[in-house]
């Protein structure tokens, strides 16, 4: 019994509890703004060279009229004579600044506004060549990363591939500077994973291969393994079930390297509640579980057909009990049930194969939109911006 309480507690942590998110890098933040430090150039302002001359008129005007007003009335009344030049030296004054700062301010509206070679809906501002819309650009980041591909309202979207510093590559579909769609995402040490994102995250279906042999293939949210999938190790353990947050939770069958096997509840990748559990070496306990360890009633039956049945504390057998007990018979129902219901966990095969499918197609759309995004930068068709 001893021999086997190993076996019971030992239980594999799942490789995706702390899985890598990544979402777009931080400096494609900054993606707009590089873009927007390259504008064409304007065009001349044209000065009209008769508007001096009319301001000139149309400010004298007033002057005079109010200058032989004040030599009307210098000798009748001479106090209110110099009331009314008093007046309109201000008023003049006043007028004269006025329009020079209005002449600043439309000055530095005109100075203002810049043309941007990408950012449009109608796509009228964007470069053209040979009356082909010029889409793609390379963008070089202070880091060392760079993007290669498609833009649109100066962030990367569309295909494309980002590179980052001896870290690794993105390829695939972009929606406003992030992942989104189909791509595939591979790291320097080996790791790759083929499937779908949404708003810079893993969502949806997909496969995770780390560099170290073990892989995840199935359903992602947020970023973490959530939902059915199936785990397989480099040592030749696997587990087919639920995963939740990134770890096994819910219902899931899991066969060990030694042979043990398991079928049944998991709770925060840990053995917990009800299951049925299959040693190598014939032997069975059918009952319940907690963190890893039988715990309440259930049976264990060995090879020869002798069962211990009773109330379990830590693995170990407290108060024995007959197998006709109630509290153990229904402890065994509800782990034999547990048990079929986690080889009835419907596979996602189906959908993980077409995920990883559109992955390849955009990756190559996003291979050929850098290609032409460096084609473009050494003909001078679109930019290049140095971050």
């Amino acid at each position: 019994m001893e021999s086997q309480k190993g076996k019971l507690t030992r239980t594999q942590s799942s490789l995706l509890r702390s899985p890598t998110a990544r979402s777009a890098v931080h400096s494609l933040t900054s993606a707009a703004a590089a873009d927007e430090e390259d504008e064409k150039p304007r065009r001349p302002v044209r000065h009209n060279p008769h508007r001096h001359y009319r301001d000139l008129l149309l400010l004298s005007l007033p002057f005079a009229f109010i200058f032989f007003l004040f030599l009307y009335l210098r000798d009748d009344s001479p106090r209110f004579a110099n009331l009314v030049l008093i007046f309109a030296l201000v008023a003049t004054v006043t007028y004269a600044a006025r329009r020079c700062s209005g002449s600043g301010r439309a000055a530095a509206r005109r100075a203002s506004s810049v043309d941007w070679f990408i950012g449009d809906d109608d796509n009228r501002k964007e470069r053209k060549a040979g009356g082909r819309i010029v889409r793609e650009g390379v963008v070089f980041y202070s880091n060392g990363d760079y993007y290669e591909g498609e833009f649109h309202k100066g962030r990367c979207n569309g295909s494309g591939v980002y590179n980052f510093f001896a870290k690794g590559r993105y390829e695939g579909d972009w929606i406003d500077g992030k992942y989104d769609g189909c791509g595939i995402e591979s790291w320097a040490r080996g790791s790759r994973y083929r499937g779908q994102y949404r708003r810079g995250l893993r969502h949806g279906f997909g496969v995770y291969k780390f560099y170290s042999g073990d892989s995840y293939a199935g359903e992602w949210i947020g970023g973490q393994s959530h939902g059915v999938g199936v785990q397989t190790c480099s040592d030749g353990s696997s587990y087919i079930g639920e995963f939740k947050c990134g770890v096994k939770h819910g219902l899931g069958y899991y066969q060990f390297r030694n042979g043990d096997k398991y079928a049944g509840e998991y709770f925060g990748d840990i053995i917990h509640g009800f299951g049925v559990y299959h040693f190598a070496n014939g032997h069975c306990y059918e009952g319940s579980w907690h963190e890893g360890k039988k715990q309440g009633f259930g049976m264990y039956t060995f090879r020869n057909g002798e069962a211990r049945c009773g109330d379990w504390a830590s693995g170990v057998l407290k108060t024995p009990l007959p197998p006709s007990d109630p509290a153990v018979q229904h402890a065994v129902q509800a782990a034999r049930k547990a048990a079929d219901d986690s080889v009835l966990v419907p596979r996602v095969d189906a959908q993980v194969n077409k995920a990883v499918t559109n992955a390849n197609r955009a990756a190559t759309a996003a291979r050929v939109a850098a290609i032409k995004a460096v084609q473009n930068q050494i003909h001078g068709k679109f930019c290049n911006i140095d971050v």
